[in-house]
This record gives structure tokens, sequence and C-alpha cells, in this order.
């Protein structure tokens, strides 16, 4: 099934830190909707490569994608590992933005959230050096114990934490074209639970990356 992501420059966003009462408080309120009166961030590259997004099945991208690519939009193990065995300059992750907000229509789709839900956001970029490889966004339901994951994860990686547990679940990765071509090139995600935690992962792997490893823009 393929699923198409509108995107909404304007959304509205709650910036800043939260502490545990300000969250907790938040995770009670079952019909927790967006303010009416709120700050907008800039777009993200994620964003920018997000507006438009037509997911589908890993599988069916196989034809249209080289052997290398292959290797890295189909991988289900730690991109994180990866990234850094991969990269002869530092690895570091830059947090890009975070915060409480409304998730894209295809994101609450996925999760099984309504269209009106927010849920905790965070963007980051996977860097080699100053060089960037990937950006990431990632979607959390507002239950205590996800969103606090995601909160207190700063600029450390989501994905030496995620696969280190013991009972992680993934499900089948979705890949998507970035169109128009951008800073990105090729797009994926896929939804992980571990215990009461489900979140959704998605990444844009970009031009940077390409160019730093060889790899053709196909």
């Amino acid at each position: 099934m393929v699923h198409y992501a509108a995107f909404d420059p304007r959304r509205p966003v709650v910036h800043g830190f939260f502490h545990d009462a300000a969250l907790s408080w938040c995770v009670m309120m079952e019909s927790l909707r967006v303010p009416s009166t709120c700050h907008c961030h800039a777009l993200s590259p994620s964003e920018r490569s997000w507006r438009w997004t037509r997911w589908a099945p890993a599988a069916t991208r196989r034809p249209r994608m080289s052997a290398a690519w292959w290797q890295w939009v189909a991988s289900t193990d730690s991109l994180t590992a990866r990234l850094i065995a991969a990269s002869e300059r530092p690895f570091r992750v830059r947090l890009v933005h975070q915060g409480i907000e409304r998730p894209r229509r295809d994101e609450a789709l996925a999760l099984g959230l309504a269209h009106t839900d927010v849920a905790w956001i965070r963007e980051v970029m996977l860097m080699s050096g100053e060089r960037p490889w990937v950006a990431a966004r990632s979607v959390a339901p507002l239950d205590r114990i996800g969103c606090r994951r995601l909160r207190t994860l700063g600029e450390r990686s989501l994905g030496s934490w995620l696969f280190a547990q013991h009972d992680l679940e993934r499900d089948p990765i979705e890949v998507a074209r970035v169109s128009p071509p951008g800073e990105g090139l090729w797009l994926r995600r896929s939804r992980f639970r571990h215990g009461g935690i489900q979140l959704l992962v998605q990444e844009c792997f970009q031009r940077e990356m390409a160019e730093d490893l060889g790899l053709s823009p196909t």
C-alpha cells in the first residue's frame, strides 16, 4: 500500500524543555490539543525533504536503486553503527528540533493516532565531522515512558539505545524517493516497539553522504 504525506509548513509547535511534572500533566490530558497561539520553527532538512512523500515497501523500490544504496536503505541493523564504521571523521548527532507538535497525517496513521493528536517529535542530523549525512525524524505518542526517553536523549544517538533493547521489534521498512530532488536522495521509515514504547523513525540520506562515500545519486 502506498501512503502520501501531507505537509503543513505552518503547523503549530510547542518548544522547550519540559520538566517531568509538566510532561506527566500532558500525558494525562486525553483531549490534549495544540494551542491556538504558539511558535513555529524554521523548516528543517527533513521537513523540506518530506513535504510530499510517497511511501512504499522497500522491495518495490529495489529495481530503481543501486546495489550500494540498497545496502544502506534496506539494512535492518543499527544505522548509527554503520555510519560510525563508514565515516573517516568523528561521528556526532546534532539536535535540530524537538517538542510537542501535531504529526503529519501519514505519521499519525502509522502510529494509530487520530489526526488531531499531538506527539513528541525529535529531529536530528547525523554528522560525519561537519558533513550532514542523514536527517532523522522520530515521532513518539505522548505516553510517559516513550516521550521521556526521546526528550532526554539530547545529542545522543537514538539508535545506540534502541538497538541495545533485547525485546526490540521493528516493522517492515518503507522507502521513498525524495521528490523533487533536494538535499536528500532516499527516505526510509519504520515503526519500532519496545515494551510499552512505540515510535516512528524516519531517515533521509543526504547528498553529502553520497559524495563522501562515492554513492551514485540513484
